[in-house]
């Protein structure tokens, strides 16, 4: 073990939130430490979204195709996804990234470690490296950024699941035929979508009444109706029981109703060739011993105050999913998060954070978009506001490109005309939400976003008047 060295900050981790601290405190001088026992790089550029967009495009490829056929394109039979090849050009993205990555880190003068890091005291930790050359490092503060995980799932045969990150490195020409979604969040829909259009058969099991439950209920429930449409096979309020394997390799899942409230309820069996875990995550704060470390936590997360500083060991500040703040679990709160941190290091606790505005989205196909409040909040809220409410399928800018599931919501604030919420469904909506995004994290009103402003036409942005 070499000698103890010190920082004025440790990182750990090295996605988007670990990044931008470590980046923002080591142009203001400070000596600054990096770790990850990972591919340097984070989630969201290795693991997801980054790459998950990639096979998205190809999805959409697919759909246009088809969605076209008599409106001028002929022959969509002979189109199809060779998924080896897509796995390939995804590499291209995600291959150089790690290298890239810890090569900036030093450039910057940033100090790379690569290894477990947990902690041996509330200034301390020990970097457990994979060639057994482990390292003390002590910091004057340590910023923990190391993202989320699958979380566990608690059910019999769970081993034979296997994670969103080993589906984006399945490499045969083809998807299994039959493959099964574990839950009904983004990572099971978007890879559904997907799936679907390389010509698997798709199932989707969820354990609750309605998908998506962050997006707006009405919204989604059209965005069921089309991903059925294109086969995907969703069972709501379904539990998964267990999960066998067969000596051929084939999965059986065992799966019950949750609906019924008879104590015997009834099992239903699916053979599948492939189970994929899309039921949520959780904060990755396993192995790094956050008791020696004096470092509160619960499963939420570690627990914060306003300043993501650790609110038990004020030398500790955390930033992104392992944070157990108001923020969602996205990559641009992880990068806000990591402004705020480092703001709050050099400055001392100046800086709040503030995540009115931040939309979200869903990279199905087409997309779902939602930013600020659903109608259920406003009403909890007391708050008296209008809704325009429509499918949009018939407007121009859905046809054109042949999608017929489109539609939007938006809640207005009586008096004011400030925008409280809105939630976009159909092609480009991860785009015009940004829009949205903008008037509600500015205080905009309808009147701001429609008479002085002049959208270029014909564009998805454009629809924004309609919308209003």
């Amino acid at each position: 073990m070499s000698n103890g060295k010190t920082f004025d900050l440790i990182v750990i981790g090295t996605g988007t939130a670990a990044s931008t601290a470590a980046s923002e405190c080591r142009s203001a001088g400070w000596n600054v430490a990096i770790i990850d026992s990972l591919s340097f790089g984070g989630t969201c550029s290795l693991r997801g979204c980054d790459p998950k967009k990639v096979l998205v495009e190809a999805a959409k490829i697919i759909d246009s195709t088809l969605q076209h056929e008599n409106k001028g394109i002929t022959g969509s039979e002979g189109i199809y996804i060779k998924w080896s090849d897509l796995i390939r050009f995804k590499r291209t993205f995600t291959e150089p990234f790690p290298k890239h990555r810890e090569d900036s880190y030093i450039k910057a003068g940033i100090v790379p470690f690569h290894g477990h890091a947990r902690f041996i005291g509330p200034n301390a930790v020990k970097v457990e490296a994979y060639d057994n050359n482990n390292s003390i490092l002590n910091g004057r503060y340590i910023v923990i950024a190391t993202g989320a995980k699958p979380m566990n799932l608690n059910v019999p045969g769970s081993e034979n699941i296997i994670t969103s990150d080993q589906f984006l490195e399945f490499e045969d020409d083809n998807l299994p035929d039959r493959i099964l979604f574990v839950g009904g969040g983004y990572i099971s829909f978007e890879f559904a979508h997907i799936a679907a259009r390389a010509g698997a058969k798709v199932t989707i099991l969820h354990r609750g009444k309605q998908p998506l439950g962050h997006f707006d209920p009405d919204l989604v429930n059209q965005l069921v109706q089309r991903s059925r449409a294109i086969g995907i096979d969703i069972r709501l309020q379904t539990a998964v029981n267990r999960i066998d394997k067969l000596s051929d390799g084939k999965l059986v899942v065992h799966s019950s109703d949750v609906s019924n409230t008879n104590a015997d309820k009834l099992s239903t069996t699916l053979e599948t060739d492939m189970v994929v875990h899309g039921a949520g995550r959780e904060p990755n704060v396993e192995g790094l011993d956050l008791i020696a470390g004096g470092v509160e936590h619960t499963a939420r997360g570690i627990n914060v105050n306003e300043y993501m500083q650790s609110v038990s060991n004020p030398a500790v500040y955390a930033a992104g999913d392992v944070a157990a703040s108001r923020g969602l679990p996205l990559t641009p709160v992880a990068n806000y998060d990591g402004g705020i941190v480092a703001n709050n290091l050099l400055k001392g606790n100046t800086l709040k954070s503030n995540y009115i505005g931040v939309p979200s989205v869903v990279f199905t196909v087409p997309s779902l978009a939602s930013v600020g409040m659903k109608e259920k909040e406003a009403k909890d809220q007391g708050l008296r506001f209008r809704t325009k409410n429509q499918n949009t399928a018939n407007w121009a800018s859905s046809r054109r490109v042949g999608e017929t599931c489109s539609g939007f919501k938006v809640l207005v604030e009586e008096g004011s005309d400030r925008i409280l919420g809105a939630h976009v469904l159909g092609p480009h909506a991860e785009e015009v939400i940004n829009i949205f995004s903008i008037a509600i994290r500015l205080g905009l009103t309808t009147k701001d976003l429609n008479d002085p402003i002049l959208y270029s036409y014909p564009t998805n942005s454009s629809d924004v008047i309609y919308m209003l």
